[in-house]
C-alpha cells in the first residue's frame, strides 16, 4: 500500500491506542472516521486535527448504528483504505463471582463482536474494489489464559482467531487482514494496572510501529517485538510449569466501570 492513506475508519478512537493511531493518520493526510462512546472526547480530538473528520457516537456492540456509520463515512468520504476495529474493555474477573458474569458478557461482546460488527459493512465494497486493510487489535493477553483475566483473555484470544479465519476467506481477494497483538501500551486501560508491565511503550510510539505494519499488510505481529519472544516462549512452556509460574501473576483490579 502507498504511504498515502486517505480514508481511515477506527473504532475506540476517544482514547489510547484509537485515539493515538486517529493522530498518526490525520498527520498523513488521511480523513478519518472516528468512532466512540464518549461523544465529547471525539469532539474535542477531531477539533485538535488537521482536516475534515466524520464523528461516530455510538457502542459498537450496536450492529445498526455501526452499519449506518459505514455507510454514511462512504458516502461523504469514499471507501476507507483502513478500517481499525480497536475498540476494547478490560477488567479483572473472576468465574466463582456471580456479580462478574455481566462483566464476561460485556467484554466478551465488546471485544470479540464488536469487531465482527465494525468490519461486517466494509467487507463486501473491499472485496469489490479489490483493495483494503481490516485491522484488528488483538492482545498478548490472547496467547495463553491469564489469572483474574479470564474474560479478556479469552476475548483476544477469540479475537485471533477470528481475524484468522478472515484472513483465509479474504485471501486473494485483494484485501489484507492484519492482526496486531499489542503487549504493554501507556493507555489509561494499562494506567490501572498496579502490577509490573515490562515493554511498557509510549503510546505515540506504538501508534507508528502498528501503522507501519498495516502498511505492509502483515498478516501478525506482536508490538514490542520484545513481547513477541515472551509471547512465543509463553506458547512453548508445559502447563504445570505455565501453571506455576502464573498463579501469583498480577492481577488487573475488578469492578472497573465498563
Amino acid at each position: 500500500m502507498p504511504s498515502h492513506v486517505a480514508r481511515v475508519f477506527i473504532t475506540g478512537a476517544s482514547s489510547g491506542i484509537g485515539e493515538a493511531l486517529a493522530r498518526h493518520y490525520a498527520g498523513r493526510g488521511a480523513s478519518l472516521g472516528l468512532v466512540g462512546r464518549r461523544v465529547a472526547a471525539l469532539e474535542a480530538l477531531a477539533r485538535s486535527l488537521p482536516g475534515t473528520h466524520a464523528l461516530y457516537g455510538l457502542d459498537v456492540a450496536d450492529p445498526v448504528a455501526l452499519g449506518d456509520a459505514a455507510a454514511d463515512f462512504i458516502a461523504r468520504f469514499g471507501l476507507p483504505e483502513v478500517v481499525v476495529a480497536n475498540a476494547g474493555v478490560s477488567v479483572g474477573t473472576l468465574t466463582e463471582a456471580a456479580d462478574d458474569l455481566a462483566a464476561f458478557e460485556r467484554v466478551l461482546r465488546t471485544n470479540l463482536l464488536g469487531m465482527v460488527t465494525t468490519f461486517q459493512p466494509f467487507v463486501a465494497p473491499m472485496r469489490a474494489a479489490g483493495r483494503g486493510r481490516l485491522v484488528g487489535i488483538a492482545s498478548v493477553a490472547g496467547i495463553r489464559g491469564l489469572p483474574g483475566a479470564g474474560a479478556y483473555s479469552a476475548s483476544k484470544a477469540a479475537v485471533i482467531a477470528y481475524l484468522e479465519s478472515l484472513r483465509v476467506e479474504l485471501h486473494g481477494s485483494g484485501v489484507k487482514v492484519v492482526t496486531i497483538a499489542p503487549g504493554y501500551i501507556e493507555t489509561p486501560m494499562t494506567a490501572v494496572n498496579t502490577y509490573p508491565m515490562p515493554f511498557l511503550l509510549p503510546v505515540e510510539q506504538a501508534a507508528a510501529r502498528f501503522a507501519k505494519a498495516i502498511d505492509a499488510g502483515t498478516s501478525y505481529c506482536v508490538i514490542p517485538w520484545q513481547m513477541g519472544v515472551v509471547a512465543k516462549l509463553l506458547r512453548l512452556l508445559p502447563n504445570p510449569l505455565f501453571d506455576r509460574l502464573f498463579a501469583r501473576a498480577g492481577r488487573k483490579p475488578r469492578g472497573l466501570p465498563l
